[in-house]
């Protein structure tokens, strides 16, 4: 089902933890509530779920409104008919994994052949069905995590709400899991807001991020729209970017980089009180493999050895570093206090505003929608 989120504002007493926040889910849409930790991501979530009171809004799933302001509806959270996934696996160890599983189902009084095949069904979707016997104090901490999603799938829900569901797992088990949960989400069709402060779960699981800033959406798009395109440096840092660099405006296509002596040709950029210049460390070649660009002189200082690749922290005046990313096919030229001749392009460059901010307030469509093929 749709979701539809409208002027949504969270007070704390004087704390605003929402601020005005509009958003538009498209039946079957994953979005992902994209931020670092105090942005209202979580807050945003709690809303929909019916866990926290809005000051004022309006959230609807469907033709269903579940809170209104104005009106005074405000369904409770157990008649939404909204599955969740929290953080903390929040399931019982002295039941079995099928006990778990079936819980909600008894509280709605199904029948217990119902709920034996649905809860069996569901088991087979996430990968448990060798385990419903197994107490769930006997899981490992992912089969724990399949074990509290399949708790929420069984109930049909008309949404999912997932809170950092990955947080507590190694990165190797989060990145497996990651794309089961991806996987899941698009074969039942699910509408679902994931809630995450890491943005490689963010990519890899949204439809559209929403990146929330200070309770409000500053930018909404697909995943290949928010990390080719972020609106501002702070966005940009955000999301991985290794090299932020203090600029001035010289004219339309250059920019002077602060504390050093030497401008930069970029694309045609607003100007802003402050301005910063995101280049990703993969788009730093050696003047060698590309002669045209930006040509930029420096001295390696570290080198960062990660196996397949590596990170080089080169000086390229007194007191500005830059990273930039090698790789067994793509190394470095260079050792650590060796001088180097590096190449930045210019459409590898982007030149920002600090924070959102600094824009035109004309310019931000938090609540674009995008279609979502079936």
């Amino acid at each position: 089902m749709e979701i539809k989120v409208e002027a949504l504002t969270l007070k704390y007493g004087d704390n605003v933890a929402v601020r005005d926040l509009d958003l538009d889910i498209g039946e079957g849409e994953s979005v992902v509530l994209l931020g670092q930790s105090g942005c209202g991501k979580t807050s945003t979530m709690r809303c929909i779920a019916g866990l926290e009171t809005p000051t004022t809004g309006r959230i609807t799933v469907g033709d269903n409104v579940l809170f209104d302001a104005s009106t005074g509806v405000n369904r409770p959270s157990h008649k939404r008919n909204i599955g969740m996934v929290f953080q903390s696996y929040a399931i019982w160890p002295h039941m079995t994994v099928f006990e778990n599983v079936a819980f909600p189902l008894q509280m709605q009084r199904s029948s217990k052949a119902d709920t034996r095949k649905r809860v069996l069904e569901t088991l087979e979707l996430v990968g448990l069905e060798e385990f419903a016997d197994r107490g769930a104090s006997m899981l490992s901490g992912g089969q724990m995590q399949r074990v509290a999603l399949a708790r929420s799938v069984v109930m049909q829900p008309s949404i999912m709400l997932l809170d950092e569901p990955l947080s507590n797992l190694d990165a190797r088990l989060r990145h497996r899991l990651r794309g089961d949960l991806r996987e899941l989400q698009q074969r039942l069709g699910l509408t679902s807001v994931y809630v995450t402060h890491d943005q490689e779960e963010a990519l890899a699981l949204a439809d559209r991020i929403a990146m929330m800033q200070h309770g409000r959406i500053v930018q909404i798009g697909t995943p290949d729209e928010i990390y080719g395109r972020p609106r501002s440096a702070s966005i940009a840092d955000f999301l991985g970017v290794g090299n932020i660099l203090d600029v001035e405006a010289v004219d339309s296509t250059h920019v002077r980089l602060a504390g050093a002596d030497f401008t930069l040709r970029v694309p045609a950029y607003e100007k802003a009180t402050q301005l910063r210049a995101a280049i990703r460390g993969e788009d730093v070649l050696t003047a060698d493999d590309r002669p045209d660009g930006n040509i930029i002189t420096g001295h390696v200082l570290t080198r960062e050895f990660l196996g397949a690749s590596a990170i080089y922290r080169v000086e390229i005046a007194p007191g500005v570093q830059i990273e930039v990313y090698g790789s067994k096919h793509r190394p470095l030229r260079g050792g650590e206090g060796q001088e180097v001749r590096l190449s930045i392009d210019v459409d590898a460059i982007q030149v920002l505003p600090l924070d959102v901010d600094d824009l035109p307030p004309a310019d931000v469509p938090t609540t674009a929608h995008a279609e979502v093929a079936a």
